[in-house]
């Protein structure tokens, strides 16, 4: 080995071995791309948690949420509602930029009134860069039509509850549960079947876009035919496999390479292990500057041919450029290990041509001599320097003109805020002080407008709850006055304990309603205590159920259980979340058509529990779910019923205590209450 570790052929044999192995990782790395082959696939043991599954799903979910919650349909797209702020803006703004170069802008007057003139000089070019926008998008809405009718094998329905995109009769979610596959996106709630496609790390590429379509209108349904899945599983095997072989010839190829590599770089230059010199040929008088600069353009050329023209032609030309390109690097190599790398360059040599030249000049010249190249040299030297100066004065005036006109747009915007326009935005570009102070300004309008509204709302809620609680207690403290009122003047023993039961009836249901207020305002205070701790929230319903079987067999009322088979717990406070169960309750048997259904369903949704409360009011709810909310709202607008209006106000607040969300949803006469609850994390 000591005799051959140093020879010329043992040098060219390992030179083509580090060769062979660059193209042949390289090769591996362009097969996997042009494949579509993703490595992550080694390690998944399903179809459904793959990187192809989501890739193929999000194409489509993609395509459905721009058809259902952006285009519509033609009609849609030309009546103008698809153009957002940002496109208006981005056309107006081009066309002005072309009316500030014009002979129309008039430079005497302010900004102001140039926009005015231009708004109405422009007014035509405007609009038809909007219909050309429009045009644009009506385009794509047809691109994206001619897409989803390349899906055979997937059947999908999606609505806005105006316009429908389908490519079957299928239009209800149980129907899509029959397929092998499913997804299922409606009124908050995302179905996914089977189970590993919500464990995917890739879950968030295709459901994504689904978080901006509106939820009580648009819907999405996707069922995946058995034959399709058939195929897509068998071909996500193959992949996977050819995966794994790819890895592993990329593995092999890269420590081959590495070995060869290390080896060469000992070796070059040197005859033996022992030899202290470093010889070079011919091809090492290239200087190092040039040599990097030589190796950088076959590099990329040689990675054009290898990703963009991988052909059988390309390969072999690939390869004589891979080789020239490595024994340049060896070459900078030999000089790294000569200390030569500095002194080898062409700029080096020249700069010192050029002092060694003077040098001889100065130290051998007259007097005169040496103050000529002082005269000379010092102007050129200062020059040197500062060769870069006009350039530099030029960016520098770019940067401040656009860090004037960012300061103009934010001082524009303020001015409009200030004016009370609190819906204008100020958009800044980039990421610098200017555009983190716009984002700030919009932060502060946001909250001011936030703060408008809910102060606006705070008061028409102050005046309906005067009129609400004055109504509400009124009522029973003005039998109880006339009643009283009777009893004075009463002398009858039967008419007197008839006069008592009333007084005793009235006074408690001006108890309930004064205990129910202090209650509401006390839980929307947050100063209730809350323990947090591992609630089994099945038990809980059951056995509350349990405890009110007499009051629902009084009310004739059939509760339906839906729970789920393995036990699950809730991070709650069993007291409140109790009380708001109760309230639900509550409102249950006051309000629900006697003789009807109760429907009450539990759902594991993985990280957070669902219970769902659902039954027919036996009044005509013809309110809005949010005005349910309000404080002494109730479901008859004739408020002949004995609640008090804020059972859903106090249930909203006693689960925001604990850290979940409380919805209401109305649907003709059915009535949905629906508690969100943090899951206890598994021990």
């Amino acid at each position: 080995m000591k005799n051959i570790s140093h020879a010329l052929i043992t040098k060219v044999v390992v030179f083509l071995l580090a060769v062979i192995c660059v193209m042949g990782a390289t090769k591996t790395i362009v097969d996997m791309g042009t494949n579509n082959i993703h490595l992550s696939s080694i390690n998944q043991e399903n179809y459904f948690e793959s990187r192809t599954s989501a890739d193929e799903s999000r194409r489509l979910i993609n395509a459905l949420t721009q058809l259902v919650g952006k285009y519509k349909s033609e009609n849609y797209i030309f009546s103008g509602k698809t153009l957002t702020e940002e496109d208006i803006r981005e056309i107006e703004e081009e066309l002005y930029i072309d009316f500030r170069h014009s002979y129309k802008y008039d430079s005497n007057l302010n900004e102001a009134e140039n926009k005015r003139i231009y708004k109405e000089q422009y007014a035509a070019d405007i609009a038809s860069k909007k219909e050309e926008r429009m045009r644009e998008q009506v385009r794509e809405f047809y691109r994206l039509l001619s897409m989803l009718e390349a899906y055979g094998d997937i059947v999908f329905y999606a609505t806005d509850g105006e316009h429908v995109f389908s490519n079957s009769e299928l239009n209800k979610a149980e129907q899509f549960k029959s397929f092998g596959a499913y997804m299922l996106f409606e009124d908050y709630q995302q179905k996914l079947y089977p189970k590993e496609m919500k464990e995917s790390d890739y879950l968030h590429y295709f459901t994504g876009s689904v978080e901006n379509l509106n939820p009580q209108t648009d819907v999405i349904y996707i069922g995946f035919k058995e034959s399709y899945l058939q195929q897509k599983i068998s071909q996500w095997e193959k992949d996977k496999e050819i995966a794994k072989s790819l890895l592993n010839e990329f593995l092999l190829f890269l420590a081959g390479f590495i070995v060869s590599f290390v080896y060469l770089i000992i070796v070059i230059g040197k005859t033996s292990f022992k030899d202290k010199n470093i010889h070079f040929y011919a091809t090492d008088k290239l200087y190092n500057d040039v040599n990097i600069a030589v190796v950088m353009c076959l590099v990329a050329i040689w990675l054009a041919m290898m990703f963009e023209l991988l052909q059988g032609i390309y390969m072999l030309l690939a390869l004589p450029i891979l080789m020239i390109a490595l024994s340049l690097v060896l070459s900078l190599v030999k000089h790294i290990k000569n200390k030569s790398l500095i002194q080898h360059t062409l700029i080096y040599q020249i700069l010192k041509t050029f002092f060694l030249w003077g040098k001889n000049v100065f130290d051998s010249g007259s007097t005169g001599m040496k103050i000529v190249l002082l005269v000379i040299g010092y102007p050129i030297v200062v020059a040197a320097t500062f060769f870069m100066f006009p350039i530099t004065i030029g960016v520098a005036a770019w940067l401040a003109m656009k860090k004037v006109k960012s300061f103009n747009r934010i001082k524009e915007g303020v001015e409009q805020i200030k004016n009370g326009n609190l819906q204008h935005r100020i958009e800044v570009d980039g990421k610098g002080e200017f555009s983190q102070l716009a984002g700030n300004i919009n932060s502060i309008t946001d909250g001011l407008k936030k703060s408008v509204d809910s102060e606006i709302k705070s008061e028409r809620l102050k005046t309906e709850l005067i009129t609400n609680v004055s109504h509400d207690i009124r009522t029973p403290l003005t039998s109880i006055i006339t009643y009283v009122d009777l009893l004075k003047i009463e002398n009858d023993p039967e008419r007197i304990a008839e006069y008592v039961d009333v007084l005793d009836q009235k006074s408690k249901r001006l108890k309930q309603l004064t205990d129910d207020l202090f209650e509401a305002a006390k839980a929307s205070s947050g100063s209730m205590p809350v323990q947090l701790e591992r609630i089994d929230i099945v038990s809980l319903l059951t056995q509350g159920i349990g405890e009110m079987a007499e009051k629902i067999e009084a009310s004739a009322l059939d509760v339906k259980l839906a729970l789920p088979n393995e036990k699950v717990y809730a991070k709650a406070d069993g007291k409140l979340l109790w009380r708001a169960i109760e309230n639900l309750f509550s409102n249950i048997f006051k309000y629900a058509q006697p003789a009807s259904r109760v429907y009450i369903d539990v759902e594991d949704l993985g990280n957070e529990l669902l219970v769902t409360f659902k039954n027919i009011s036996a009044y005509e709810l013809n309110i809005s779910a949010d005005e349910l909310m309000e404080r002494f709202t109730r479901g008859d607008e004739s408020r002949s019923s004995q609640g008090s209006g804020l059972g859903l106000s106090i249930a909203e607040s006693l689960v925001h205590l604990q850290h979940g969300k409380f919805l209401v949803r109305v649907d003709g006469d059915l009535f949905k209450a629906m508690i969100y609850l943090p899951k206890f994390p598994a021990e």
